[in-house]
């Protein structure tokens, strides 16, 4: 039996969010190796991300949560915790049942900036690189989950749990 605060053997996600594209990265089914998957177009993304994870049995979908440097949380924080509900909304009763998808969101400070020096340093250059950032940021997302996890033996990041409620009016 799987102690209740590890993942089983499955897919997990990983999700960078930008204000127009959204890079998807996945898991092998033993969270051994992140790969990339795909670019989405910001508007479409939570849909197609939804999509992948049903189809793929994903258990897991790690969001990039946006920190500055102090810790603290701004306007881009906001828009994955926004984002994470758009998904909750996605994935349908499926994503709050029990022994489905858990969203949950690992601090990405500087994931951007390393993705864009990895692929300088690779040879693509400026708009060249343009359409996979956001792939090589959210394999560094889903990579730092999968390491934390094999190294601690406990979930990466923090449950999105009460962020994905809607808010209620007062």
């Amino acid at each position: 039996m799987t102690p209740p605060d590890l993942l089983p053997r499955a897919v997990r996600l990983g999700v960078d969010v930008g204000d127009v594209r959204v890079g998807l990265a996945r898991s092998d089914r033993d969270g051994m190796l992140a790969t990339p998957v795909e670019t989405l177009p910001r508007g479409d993304a939570a849909r197609r991300i939804a999509e992948h994870a049903q189809e793929l049995e994903a258990r897991a979908i790690m969001v990039g949560l946006p920190r500055s440097l102090d810790g603290t949380e701004g306007t881009a924080a906001a828009k994955a915790r926004e984002f994470a509900r758009e998904l909750t909304t996605a994935l349908g009763p499926a994503a709050s049942a029990d022994e489905e998808i858990e969203i949950r969101f690992l601090d990405e400070r500087l994931t951007t900036v390393s993705a864009h020096q990895a692929l300088h340093s690779a040879g693509r250059r400026g708009r060249s690189h343009r359409q996979v950032v956001d792939q090589v940021a959210a394999v560094m997302i889903l990579q730092q989950a999968l390491d934390i996890e094999r190294s601690t033996g406990a979930r990466a990041g923090e449950p999105a749990g009460a962020d994905l409620e809607p808010p209620t009016d007062v």
